[in-house]
């Protein structure tokens, strides 16, 4: 019975996690009562329709690239909308009822978990809707939803809320009404004129089933904006101009660590290049990238011996075939096919690493490591490199390399033939192998060859399961060392913090998102003089972050995972208090700053310490808001009903913040069941800090959960020997003899 009580006490933990977010705020007062007789529809609509907006956003050719909806919320300029009509790194307009025509000047606020964005243009005299209470919306309720569906401007359409629903997380509105492309954005309204929610989806279902995201949401980005002026905005994923330069048009970006294309260029075939501003060895060279392409008909790949202008040779995919080109103008005229051909080792439709090998006299192609091409044409010596795209082709460029000789893509024949082995000794359930179709053709064969599938599925899961043990623990490894340093000040807390990410993602572009960090380091940089003193050199990183790029703390979606993974909220300039901070920390380190970690109970802060003067508590979740120590104190009381200490003040090591990166995400997989999660992260946090014994005995739980008893044993009897502070060793007792008796 002991054991029962314990084992009860530990689910009951686990399945509680960290607190549930409070949900949205209400609204501010309660709406006065509308007087009798109540508008019709007609009527609502002529009134509402004056405050729905056309939002138009403008492609790098200057002409019309997306088209949505939005309305006004202050007859100050402020105008909601969702994020995804707006798009990133694009010039914004917005039409009123009536015609006017505004650029739009900043994006007041945004939350690209929830898809919402307030904007702002420059007016003072809009007609705005009043925000309704979305918590008090009831099933069946009639609603109105204007907007522009397919550019039709402020077309009208009438329904009743079929209920609440998650999607994709969200928590949202939803509707018997058609929701069509251009309505994002648009009002959802009561008979009384007040907005409920943002339109912002079509139902795959039904044509006459919508979604709408609940205002209380957006109220909290109107407390609490990030605004971004545009000219910064503009700047979003914008290829850094000292690394590369973009010729004949499309769209060339950057995800931090990624290199993304759409959009049709203005050289022939619709051809756009983006050339590296890197130096080149003198040949023998090689370039490589990794690329995927929308779709198999596109082309995109290498570019070398570029003249900054039509001429150069490519090597790329397409068509489903690999080609080497040489242009030598701008016409087909002058477009040269050296050599096209199909190759076993080509991956359709997934990643696939080029390369090539320049020599005088001699070009060499390779694609996953494989030979491709060879050819002696010489008539281009010298030139750029970089990467090309042709006609609509999407594509993503990752892992651009130059050097002289670069490292396999893959791994060398030794290790592969390795690695074949341990999969072959794999044990299988059945070993029917068929030779030829014919020999199979009675019942019996028919039904081994099935029991044979079944065997090869059963197989195939287990190693996507090892594949993914494998992959967390050399993440861990990695994390391991990049901690493990003589000192805490030499650990690298961003590249950390980009190994927690790697844990859930092996996509991470670990390399990219560091290189990235730097780069935003030396834009702060380029705008201080040499002597700048630590005072300006702090101001700039503020101004930086939180002005200019509208870095906040995650308002309507607080627990969301991406909050916890710092490339996303490098790239969504948002997140939990921890996550900003580490890109604070290493941000200020960056420039001489030196700012360390303020684990305040309950809500990380950092602390700035100038070489003479007090240290200032920052709030990097609120915008970089100074806290002073008293006022800090006083949140400490009152959150935890205690009496302060000074050890809520201390600075954590940065394997302590790691930790607590952790520990949120293990917060975050309780709350959901995610018990494979939960293992994972308590394995990371073990990994890190084998002291951790409450970590260690969840662990063994687990561990017996998943009947995995051996490894349960091994926890228990760890934390008998080691015996750590905060551990009832008398559960740990009586859950090691359930175990042993098991046994």
């Amino acid at each position: 019975m002991a054991m029962r009580a314990v084992l009860r006490t530990i689910l009951v933990g686990l399945a509680l996690g960290l607190p549930l977010h409070a949900g949205a705020a209400s609204a501010d007062e309660k709406p006065a009562a509308p007087a009798d007789p109540t508008p019709s529809v007609t009527q609502l609509t002529e009134t509402a329709r004056k405050s729905v907006v056309v939002i138009t956003v403008t492609g790098r050719d200057g002409r019309q690239q997306g088209l949505g909806s939005g309305f006004i919320v202050s007859a100050d300029g402020l105008i909601a909308t969702n994020l995804h009509v707006i798009g990133e790194a694009r010039p914004i307009s917005v039409q009123t009822a009536d015609g006017r025509k505004f650029a739009v000047t900043a994006v007041h606020a945004f939350d690209r978990p929830l898809d919402l964005a307030l904007i702002r243009v420059d007016a003072k005299d809009l007609p705005a809707l009043p925000l309704g209470d979305s918590d008090s919306l009831q099933q069946g309720q009639p609603v109105i939803a204007i907007g522009n569906p397919h550019g039709l401007k402020h077309s009208v359409v009438t329904g009743v809320v079929s209920g609440t629903r998650e999607i994709e997380g969200r928590q949202m509105i939803q509707l018997a009404i058609p929701i069509e492309p251009g309505n994002s954005g648009g009002p959802l309204i009561d008979l009384q004129g007040r907005v409920h929610g943002l339109l912002t989806m079509k139902s795959a279902v039904t044509d006459n089933l919508g979604f709408a995201m609940p205002v209380n949401l957006l109220k909290t980005l109107i407390e609490k904006p990030n605004p971004t002026l545009m000219s910064r905005w503009l700047t979003i994923g914008a290829l850094d101009p000292q690394e590369w330069t973009a010729l004949f048009g499309a769209r060339w970006r950057q995800r931090a660590g990624r290199i993304l294309v759409d959009g049709v260029g203005g050289g022939f075939g619709g051809r756009s290049l983006c050339l590296s501003q890197t130096s080149l060895p003198d040949p023998p060279f090689e370039i490589s990238v990794t690329v995927k392409l929308d779709h198999e008909e596109g082309a995109a790949g290498l570019v070398f011996c570029s003249d900054g202008g039509d001429v150069h040779y490519g090597f790329y995919p397409s068509a489903g075939k690999l080609r080497l080109s040489r242009f030598d103008g701008p016409d087909v005229y002058s477009w040269n096919v050296l050599a096209e051909v199909k190759n076993a080792n080509y991956r359709p439709g997934d990643w696939n690493a080029l390369k090539v090998r320049f020599e005088k006299g001699k070009i060499a192609c390779f694609v996953n490591d494989a030979p491709a091409i060879e050819s002696t044409d010489g008539r281009l010596a010298a030139g750029k490199v970089g990467l090309a795209k042709f006609r609509t082709t999407e594509a993503e460029f990752r892992s651009f390399r130059i050097g002289k000789e670069l490292p396999a893509a893959r791994p060398d024949d030794e290790a592969t033939a390795r690695l074949k082995r341990l999969i072959d000794e794999l044990p299988a359930d059945a070993a029917l192998t068929p030779d030829a179709a014919g020999k199979f053709e009675d019942a019996a064969a028919v039904s081994a060859l099935r029991e044979r599938a079944l065997a090869l599925e059963h197989q195939a899961q287990q190693l996507k399961k090892l594949a993914l043990e494998a992959h967390q623990r050399r993440v861990e490894k990695e994390l391991v060392r990049v901690l493990d340093k003589p000192s805490d000040d030499d650990v690298d807390l961003f590249h950390a913090a980009l190994l927690v990410a790697l844990l859930d993602n092996d996509e991470v572009d670990v390399d990219g998102y560091r290189a990235e960090l730097d780069r935003m380091a030396r834009d702060i940089s380029r705008e201080l003089a040499s002597d700048a003193d630590e005072k300006t050199r702090l101001a700039a990183l503020n101004r930086y972050l939180f002005d200019e790029h509208g870095f906040h703390g995650s308002r309507g979606d607080y627990y969301h995972r991406s909050n916890s993974y710092v490339n996303e909220v490098l790239d969504d300039r948002e997140g939990l208090p921890v996550t900003l901070s580490v890109i604070y920390i290493e941000l200020a380190r960056k420039i001489d700053l030196k700012v360390v970690g303020a684990a305040l109970p309950g809500h990380f802060m950092v602390r700035y310490q100038p070489a003479q003067g007090e240290p200032v508590l920052i709030d990097v979740y609120e915008r970089g808001k100074v806290v002073p120590r008293a006022d800090a104190e006083a949140l400490i009381r009152e959150v935890h009903q205690r009496p302060v200490v000074e050890s809520d003040f201390a600075a954590p090591t940065r394997r302590a913040i790691i930790v607590r990166i952790l520990r949120n995400l293990s917060g975050l997989a309780q709350r959901t069941q995610d018990l494979p999660g939960v293992l994972r992260y308590l394995n990371a946090i073990l990994a890190v800090s084998p002291d951790a014994g409450e970590e260690r005995f969840m662990r063994a739980i687990l561990y017996l959960r998943t009947n995995r008893r051996a490894e349960a044993l091994a926890d228990a009897d760890w934390l008998i020997d080691h015996r750590p502070e905060g551990i009832n060793l008398n559960q740990v007792d009586e859950l090691r003899r359930v175990l042993q008796r098991a046994d």
